[in-house]
């Protein structure tokens, strides 16, 4: 790799000096292709616009995983180059056209950030500042665990939504080290999964390659942005040194009966050759690719979550998370109560046959209005259920609901659809032979998989039995009469048409829950039925058809088939290299190819055995990665119980509310079992929960075209498709009331919208660009200032600015004007003065502000109150040391490359890292003004703002000299004053000498 570039252009050719190689501008396309398939190393070329571009150009030394070199833009004349990665070392280079040398043209930045930012970066990497120490830690110190949900390492790497929660979680590490606790702030990659997959199939680049690249550019931008993450602790849970603990739960779960193998339906996409999670399948297509996705039965690994159902709901409670995310849970848990029913199969002549179907109901109460059962497309029992007439129609209906997810099934608002078996049940309550339908509404890992259905007090049913014409019968109403609805009755009330004394139940007048519990008992003694808990959540299936996933440490022999966990003296059992780990098609993992690796031996016994070639999910190492983050280097254990005792719980869990039930669900789940087997001393792993809001793109401003091509208003929702639609700059765009519209055309009124960043729509901003143009302090700085933390909000460039000119005047505030060559002084312009009162009022009710705002995580506010501070400053004659150096400390955990250099220019040779964070006086938070009322001759005219301590002479002096007041007071004699301190001061006139027309 060159380490060095020296770079002149003409308009039409690009010389690369060092390499006596010159490109015409219009090979910059084939650059740019080169650049997209990741050909390295990277050449630079200014090009006569202006700007920096870097293109990747192929040489014998290039590998697939060589780093990348971003580089800041610069403007034409600029004298360094800085690249990123390269600690943002100056490059020197002459910039000239046809042999003239251009004058240097110093860069109009608000601040030297493009100097302070790097520097400051260097300082915190070489001096480990953020480090926490690891067996040395002072433990009578309070601690503060503030965690971000650590990403998955994508190839697009950040953009600007990504460090909104790392800002914010950033801002409390800084404040909590700055208040003396022991900060533990790691960050690491979830970097198993099936995207790096899935590219290193469509490439042929092995899934470590892209995925350590894609690493090293998440850190890259992370660093960039000054976050103070402990390096020291960073774990990715590709590396062996960490699945190994992976494993190592694995096997305690298997142990204790929580891991367990059956044959399952699965949603299974041809495709992508893995088993897909109901979340990941949409509309019968996989989410990733559109890939068809169909059911069907396959050997998995299932964990036993269910066995922890209720301990999951009931400590929620005890939890600070967001109410709407504990309320996901306890929907996802799904907790009901009610009763098992049997319902006696009839065969052709009538008769009972020795077949039962068993129902899950949650009203029992409303047995008697059973009028049909459905079971579920997979339900095992409907081979034997279903009439020769129905075979065929049956047979075509299952088909067709193997294709469909378990989200789509229960869709509450999508049409329900059935097919007859052509056979009857036995309605236990009454004796009515009722039809058995088959329906994909009802799923076989529900309940027991089939239902009473109740058409009058059920709505889905009550739908169906409409659309098939199915009877319905009334058995609850709200009064104790029988009527007929028009709609489904779903409520409780009074029990009517319910009563069979040939089986001894009768249940006519009982409000419902009493009579629930009545069927319930009667249940239970004639053998019909038991009381029965139920829960929606299921076992989780935890085995994916993939190759770049956790290898599962156990072994079947193959002489019997029997399942052997390997002994933990053998982990971590190691991924085994692949250059074909593309799917089979078969069904069978791809870690099947590995024949060396999956033909193996019973340590034990020596018998000859067969690897699991399943792997696990990715949500198996984002369960626990939290705890090794307490202890990354131990290698006998998982997490030191002192360390483990010490940190947990996490205090603070900041990601986005895509995560509030599946990863937080699971985490809690082996938090739980790893509380069971002692390893963990406390019950949940997240104290606190925050969800940060979405970041959206700038708003588009669009309009539509007609059919002859011209240009009308997007009123009409019906035509805001993508055939009609057409984006216009906002440059041509103005407001107009509540409304925007075409500046050159007002009549045309325009639909403006932000959407969620995304390539396909072209709104997504790169962080590198924000941070070259503004510096990290401002992206930071505007991502908090955008709005409350956990909202949604539109990004907007113009706002950017506008913190960018608050950070510039900041500067400018305590270091002073720029030169005339554009840099500035050293030192400050603050003076060694003791501070006003005023100053210091001013000063602490910031400081109260701010201090209040962080702790509640309302960074918005926090940002407005240093402002209203700047604002006051400017308006000083001088500026105290003191005051400033305060100022500077509150600023750092937003701003800190800023606050770190405006601190070593306040004279101070350490980082202010860890220097007390500032604590309010309450005698400067006293309002000592009070506003006081004015009366002239007993009519209040006006008010003035006074000193509590002020006298009646200085009150009159000050009224007297008030733009409103002073109308009816100038020249006029004064007969008497009434003050009242605090409250009033009253000014009688002498009627005699009034000014005509004052009154």
């Amino acid at each position: 790799m060159l380490s060095f570039f020296s770079a002149i252009f003409t308009s039409d050719v690009i010389p690369i000096l060092s390499t006596n190689l010159s490109f015409p501008l219009q090979f910059i396309p084939l650059f740019q292709m080169l650049h997209t398939h990741h050909l390295q190393p990277y050449f630079l070329f200014l090009s006569p616009h202006s700007h920096t571009v870097s293109f990747p150009f192929p040489s014998r030394t290039t590998t697939s995983h060589s780093p990348r070199f971003p580089v800041t833009s610069i403007r034409r004349g600029s004298s360094s180059l800085r690249f990123r990665n390269l600690g943002r070392a100056s490059i020197s280079n002459s910039v000239a056209n046809g042999g003239t040398e251009h004058q240097k043209q110093p860069v109009n930045r608000a601040y030297p950030f493009h100097e302070i930012e790097p520097k400051w970066q260097r300082f915190w990497e070489h001096n480990r500042t953020f480090r926490t120490p690891d067996d040395d830690i002072d433990t009578t110190k309070p601690k503060y665990y503030v965690l971000d949900m650590f990403p998955y390492p994508s190839g697009a790497g950040l953009h600007v939504g990504h460090p909104l929660g790392y800002t914010a979680t950033d801002i409390l590490a800084r404040y909590k080290r700055m208040q003396g606790y022991n900060v533990l702030h790691p960050m690491g990659w979830d970097a198993f999964g099936l995207p790096a997959e899935q590219y290193a199939i469509e490439t042929g680049t092995h899934p470590k390659l892209t995925t350590v690249r894609n690493i090293n550019r998440f850190r890259t931008q992370l660093k960039s942005l000054g976050f103070s993450y402990d390096w020291d602790r960073e774990i990715s849970t590709i590396e062996p040194d960490y699945y190994k603990w992976t494993q190592w739960i694995f096997l305690q779960l298997l142990k204790r009966g929580l891991a367990y193998q059956a044959e399952v339906p699965v949603n299974w996409c041809p495709a992508l050759g893995t088993v897909l999670a109901n979340e990941e399948v949409i509309d019968g297509v996989s989410e990733r690719g559109g890939h068809p996705v169909i059911r069907k039965p396959m050997r998995q690994w299932m964990l036993k979550i269910t066995a922890y159902a209720d301990r999951l709901l009931e400590d929620l409670d005890d939890l600070d998370w967001p109410e709407s995310v504990k309320e996901m849970q306890r929907n996802w848990i799904g907790r009901s109560e009610g009763a098992e029913m049997e319902f006696c199969i009839l065969g052709s002549d009538g008769k009972d046959r020795d077949i039962k179907i068993i129902v899950y109901t949650t009203r029992p109460e409303t047995i008697f209005g059973a009028t049909y059962l459905v079971v579920a497309p997979e339900h095992p029992l409907l081979p034997s259920l279903v009439s020769i007439a129905q075979s065929k129609h049956v047979e075509d209906y299952v088909d067709l609901a193997t294709r469909k997810s378990d989200l789509e099934r229960t869709e509450l608002q999508k049409e329900k659809t059935g097919v007859f078996t052509g056979c009857y049940a036995k309605n236990p309550a009454n004796g009515e032979a009722i039809p058995i339908w088959v329906a994909d509404y009802v799923l076989g890992g529900y309940g027991t998989g089939a239902i009473m259905a109740v058409p009058a007090h059920d709505s889905r049913d009550y739908d169906f039995a409409q659309k098939y014409d199915v009877p319905i019968c009334w058995v609850v109403t709200p009064d104790g009469k029988s009527v007929d609805f028009g709609k489904a009755f779903n409520g409780e009330g009074i029990i009517v048409n319910s009563s069979n004394t040939l089986v001894g139940l009768d249940i006519n007048g009982l409000p419902s829950k009493e009579a629930a519990l009545t069927v319930i008992e009667w249940a239970e003694k004639s053998g019909k039925g038991k009381r029965k808990v139920n829960y929606k959540l299921r076992d989780w299936l935890f085995a994916r058809q993939r190759y770049w996933g956790e290898p599962i440490p156990v072994i079947f022999m193959d002489d019997g088939g029997e399942t052997v966990p390997l002994y933990e003296t053998e982990l971590p059992l190691i991924l085994p290299e692949l250059d074909d780990f593309s799917p089979t098609g078969t069904g069978e993992p791809p870690l099947s190819k590995a024949v060396s690796w999956v033909k193996t031996s019973d340590s034990l016994s020596g018998r000859p055995a067969t690897r699991e070639t399943n792997t696990m999910p990715q949500w198996a190492g984002s369960c626990w990665y939290y705890l090794r983050f307490m202890d990354p280097h131990n290698s006998e254990e998982l997490v030191g119980k002192a360390k483990e005792r010490y940190w947990g719980p996490v205090d603070v869990y900041v990601g986005g509310a895509e995560h509030a039930v599946l990863h937080l669900l699971y985490a809690r789940f082996w938090h739980k079992v790893l509380f069971d087997i002692g390893v963990v001393s406390t019950k949940e792993p997240f104290q606190c929960v925050i969800n940060q809001g979405i970041i959206l793109g700038e708003v588009q401003y669009m309009a539509c075209r007609d059919q002859d091509g011209n240009l009308m208003s997007a009123d009409s929702t019906d035509l805001l498709n993508e055939r009609k639609l057409e984006i216009i700059p906002a440059e041509k765009v103005m407001k107009s009331g509540d409304s925007f519209v075409l500046k050159e055309n007002p009549n045309i009124r325009l639909h403006a919208r932000a959407h969620k960043m995304s390539k396909s729509r072209g709104n997504v901003v790169n962080p590198d660009d924000v941070v070259s143009e503004y510096g990290a302090d401002s992206l930071r700085l505007y991502e908090m200032f955008m709005g409350p933390l956990r909202d949604s909000k539109t990004w907007s460039t113009s706002g950017i600015e506008g913190v960018h000119r608050f950070l510039g005047r900041t500067w400018r505030l305590i270091v002073g004007s720029p030169l005339s060559d554009g840099t500035f002084k050293d030192g400050t312009v603050s003076v060694d003065e003791e501070p006003t009162l005023e100053q210091l009022r001013c000063l602490h009710k910031c400081i109260a502000k701010v201090t209040e705002e962080i702790e509640g995580t309302r960074f918005n506010t926090g940002i407005s109150a240093m402002m209203e501070f700047l604002n006051a400053a400017y308006k000083w004659d001088k500026h105290p040391r003191s005051v400033i150096e305060v100022f500077v400390l509150l600023l750092s955990p937003y701003a800190p490359h800023m606050a770190e250099e405006l601190w070593s220019r306040l004279g101070h040779r350490k980082s202010l890292a860890y220097v007390p964070f500032p604590k309010a006086n309450p005698t400067y938070l006293k309002d000592s003004t009070v506003v006081l009322p004015v009366q002239i001759n007993g009519k209040t005219r006006g008010t003035i703002e006074v000193e509590e301590t002020c006298s009646e002479e200085e009150a009159f002096v000050l009224a007297s000299r008030d733009e409103k007041l002073s109308k009816y007071l100038d020249g006029q004699s004064v007969k008497k004053r009434i003050y009242v301190p605090g409250k009033i001061l009253n000014v009688v006139l002498d009627r005699e000498n009034i000014k005509v027309g004052v009154q």
